[in-house]
């Protein structure tokens, strides 16, 4: 369920009976012809449709992330990670605070991955009472890759793996497919060099693929995400 479709005494009364909740993050930031809020659009629907017949309550996606090496394709923004730790910190801080003790963060953004070390030292201070954190990034799921790899090998930022009827944008027609940049190019290239690497922001491969494959890679996210809402959590 919808956090925001709730008021805070039906969320209060949820504690009484659950303590799970999940947090999506993602990023705005350039995705070819796809729109800007891809990471984050994937991100909240994928945790809600996972969510949804668990009863478990979804956060507003967090829709900026780390994405320093995209901030020269205009509408691209990013946090410093000092930033971006502090702000993940506080999030948990409330929801530990409010009696969340089940709290999934699910990730649609690859430069949220440093994220993960916050949250490990974050469980790890001595509290009264056991808070467990998952981060999982969806689109990176063994059965969802595996799935994935049915249609191509290569699935690369803006290109046809994340080309979703809700990622579309009108009027933005994909051309061909083009060659892949090789990603050790993308680890090391500052955001003006990417540009001119890839003026369009697609870094290779298909721009789309059937609606019938992506069905299927979708289909594969939001059980796994589900799954782990449902069952990843550690029991004593």
């Amino acid at each position: 369920m919808r956090l925001w479709d709730k008021n805070w005494m039906q969320i209060e009364e949820y504690l009484h009976h659950d303590n799970r909740v999940v947090v999506p993050i993602g990023s705005t930031e350039q995705h070819g012809y796809l729109s800007l809020g891809t990471d984050a659009l994937l991100a909240e629907r994928v945790s809600l449709e996972a969510a949804e017949p668990l009863g478990v309550p979804v956060l507003p996606v967090i829709p900026f992330g780390m994405a320093p090496y995209f901030t020269s394709y205009p509408g691209s923004m990013s946090l410093r990670l000092s930033t971006y730790i502090e702000l993940l910190r506080d999030v948990l801080n409330c929801l530990e605070g409010q009696g969340f003790r089940r709290i999934a963060v699910i990730n649609g953004h690859g430069g949220n991955i440093p994220i993960g070390g916050l949250i490990r030292e974050w469980i790890c201070q001595p509290r009264d009472e056991e808070v467990q954190v998952l981060f999982h990034s969806w689109y990176n799921g063994p059965q969802t890759v595996v799935v994935a790899n049915e249609f191509h090998a290569d699935q690369m930022h803006g290109a046809w793996v994340e080309n979703f009827p809700w990622t579309r944008i009108e009027g933005a027609d994909a051309p061909p497919p083009k060659p892949v940049v090789a990603r050790e190019l993308l680890m090391n290239l500052g955001p003006d060099a990417i540009r001119e690497l890839a003026p369009d922001g697609a870094m290779g491969g298909p721009y789309e693929a059937p609606d019938e494959i992506m069905d299927k890679v979708w289909a594969a996210g939001v059980q796994e995400v589900r799954t782990i809402i449902e069952s990843g959590w550690v029991q004593h």
